[in-house]
């Protein structure tokens, strides 16, 4: 088939216009102004008092309230514990409509404490500050008060015990989340397998919030040891900060495409959960 040259042009410009356009719809999609957010932050300690005071409770009634602890995690930072809920507090926040409580770092640590740099707080000094600051929030006017905990241990029965106290006592609604155990089924899409503390999932957690706390170079397996089942030994100090959940299962990778989608199906699933709660407490009319 023979085409002219004139046709030969028409093509090119036609050709042209259509990158054009698709380059411009692509820029103004670049662009376009963010949806402004309710609030010019959604950190307790960075927003005005006065701006708070316009905000809550009428329209932010949810905190968030990241706990943790600092205690050695294989090759990743001693405070992963507090780096975790953190960086989960400050994606979901906009999505569940909730402010940020600053972060409770340190914890009823247990069985790794004598590791360098671990701080251990007994259950008699954190249970009644974490009450407090829980009461302090329902006080500044938070209906829905949300922990989202980082560390696991004693630490979790102390934090769902006084989070009920407070609900009852305040007249609030309380909901203690342990991510790494919610998700645990999250952990065996992605992975394939399950975790452990330290192990891929929370390693791989940290790593897609902040690599530069990663240390890869100093990984070995040998750093990792199973969680022994119930009754049959028990050792302190525990003698591995990568305690694995499962035997031959959860020793970390690093690989940083897992870690991203291990990191966004996380915290998808904790925000669905929230929303999801929050919901049927007000239906209930709770």
């Amino acid at each position: 088939m023979r085409i002219s040259v004139p046709a030969i042009v028409l093509l090119f410009a036609a050709a042209n216009a259509i990158v054009a356009t698709a380059q411009t719809l692509k820029n103004s999609s670049q662009n376009a102004p963010a949806q402004k957010d309710t609030v010019t932050t959604r950190e307790l300690e960075r927003i005005n008092w006065m701006e708070f005071k316009e905000v809550v409770p009428s329209k932010i009634q949810t905190v968030l309230l990241p706990t943790g602890t600092l205690e050695p995690h294989g090759v990743i930072n001693n405070g992963a514990d507090i780096t975790a809920p953190v960086a989960m507090a400050r994606v979901i926040a906009p999505r569940v409509n909730a402010m940020i409580a600053p972060v409770l770092p340190y914890g009823i640590t247990g069985s790794l404490e004598a590791y360098p740099g671990a701080f251990q707080i007994t259950e008699s000094a954190y249970r009644p500050f974490v009450k407090q600051i829980m009461e302090g929030l329902a006080k500044n006017g938070f209906k829905n008060i949300i922990v989202l905990n980082g560390h696991g241990g004693p630490q979790t029965a102390v934090l769902n015990a006084v989070a009920a106290e407070v609900a009852t006592e305040r007249h609030v609604r309380t909901l203690v989340i342990n991510w790494w155990s919610f998700a645990s089924d999250v952990t065996k899409e992605v992975f394939g397998e399950d975790g452990g503390h330290a192990g891929w999932n929370e390693t791989a957690y940290v790593q897609a919030a902040d690599p530069s706390l990663i240390h890869p170079e100093r990984y070995k397996d040998d750093l990792a040891t199973p969680s022994p089942a119930p009754g049959t030994w028990a050792a302190t100090p525990f003698p591995s900060s990568i305690i694995l959940y499962q035997p031959g299962q959860g020793y970390p990778k690093f690989d940083q495409k897992k870690a991203e989608e291990y990191f966004h199906k996380v915290n998808d699933k904790v925000a669905n959960l929230v929303n999801d709660v929050v919901r049927k407490w007000d239906m209930a009319g709770l």
